[in-house]
């Protein structure tokens, strides 16, 4: 078989029917563009969604939880631990708050080549005076420069520096709770801690994650500042965050760290399972979309191959007549449907690039989103090539039953006819 005769042949053919031709590989283009675009756009949305849950979370946290002891008194004595105890009205174990033997525990995970840094912190509920009214929220004491190179904290500040925090009895509150008591950097804010205690607190700046919910209540201190503010020694510690260079691992090494620690943990999968699964559900759809354009896109190039085979009857009579084999006439219609979708595949990613770069480029601001300027987009290089697969695959596919049903022609049928 002579491929080069055949792409000749091929050629040949799609001159005849130009427009055809050009009317194909622009459905072909307009599916890979559509694809890239649509694509691109949604994972660049969920990467910024994911980023937004964890720059803020933890790969794995570790915590002592309240909850009822695991096992009971009756379970460990000798004469009913094999029996079943029905126990009614257990109340939680009273373990502290307070990681034991913090310092140690840190000095540990820092010296794990699996880790790339640990952030201490303290978790404490507060009441935020504003007159005669108090408001709940919650003060997170932090070491600025752990929470710094883990989070980037200072992203979600936007008023005031994180440095700040360094000061004795300085505080960084969120934007809702500042608008609510119409505070500003420089006041002061007044505080009651659980057990009590009333503390005056400079605000050194205001924060902006986001999230109502956590812009609402949360506001961030040093960990100094919040142990005197607890009246609790310098190695009081609530939290301890982890950070981990291959973050699938994390519920591995959330487990391996709890029976390791003696304490409760949890890792982000768990903690953050709601966002994975709209994740999951914004690509599916994205992919749904774009691959029924490019099946859309098939089908007219399976219309224009069928009308012009129908066209080239006589054409195809001739090829056979004069030694064509029915195999050469398939693989001539076949190379004709693989160039339209190798032509429409590739200016449907010059044309995806560029709708992209322009999404790229629109304005996008929002209140409730202070760090994002544009439009999210996702440049990942597997999109493309995914495209250019698929339009390929499309129209070989396309073309095939109509090369098939070429191969078959009876060259005596045909010139009798004529």
């Amino acid at each position: 078989m002579n491929f080069k005769l055949i792409l000749n042949i091929a050629f040949h053919l799609l001159q005849a029917r130009l427009k055809q031709t050009v009317v194909a590989a622009i459905g072909v283009t307009f599916g890979i563009a559509m694809f890239i675009s649509l694509v691109s756009f949604m994972n660049g949305l969920n990467d910024l969604l994911d980023g937004l849950m964890l720059n803020r979370t933890p790969h794995v946290r570790l915590y002592n939880e309240i909850k009822p002891s695991e096992n009971q008194p009756i379970s460990i004595s000798e004469v009913y631990k094999n029996n079943i105890n029905f126990i009614n009205s257990i109340k939680p174990k009273d373990r502290g708050k307070s990681i034991y033997n913090s310092k140690s525990i840190l000095k540990v995970l820092k010296n794990d080549s699996r880790i790339i840094d640990v952030a201490p912190k303290i978790t404490t509920p507060v009441f935020f005076n504003s007159g005669t009214i108090e408001i709940s929220g919650i003060i997170n004491g932090i070491d600025v420069d752990a929470e710094e190179k883990l989070f980037a904290l200072s992203d979600y500040i936007i008023d005031g520096k994180i440095v700040d925090l360094s000061q004795n009895n300085s505080i960084i509150i969120g934007k809702g709770l500042a608008d609510k008591m119409l505070l500003v950097k420089g006041d002061v804010i007044k505080i009651t801690t659980s057990k009590g205690n009333l503390v005056s607190l400079k605000i050194v700046g205001i924060s902006q994650i986001g999230i109502s919910e956590i812009d609402d209540v949360s506001s961030y201190t040093s960990l100094d500042t919040a142990q005197k503010l607890l009246g609790e020694p310098t190695n009081y510690i609530t939290d301890i965050q982890i950070k981990l260079f291959d973050m699938a691992s994390a519920p591995k090494v959330a487990k391996e760290m709890s029976a390791t620690f003696n304490v409760d943990s949890i890792d982000y999968q768990t903690a953050n399972s709601q966002f994975e699964t709209g994740s999951s559900v914004r690509s599916i759809i994205s992919y749904a979309v774009g691959i029924v354009l490019l099946i859309v896109a098939g089908f007219g190039i399976y219309n224009i191959l069928n009308m012009m085979i129908y066209e080239k009857m006589d054409s195809i009579a001739i090829l056979k007549a004069t030694g064509f084999s029915g195999n050469d006439v398939k693989w001539i219609f076949i190379c004709l449907s693989l160039v339209i979708g190798l032509v429409g595949g590739v200016f449907g990613l010059l044309f995806g690039y560029l709708f992209t770069s322009i999404i790229d480029i629109i304005p996008f601001e929002t209140a409730a989103l202070p760090t994002i300027k544009t439009y999210p987009i996702n440049y990942n290089p597997m999109f493309y090539v995914i495209g250019i697969i698929f339009a390929l695959f499309t129209t070989t596919i396309a073309g095939l039953f109509p090369a098939m049903k070429a191969s078959k022609v009876d060259p005596v049928e045909i010139i009798r006819g004529k």
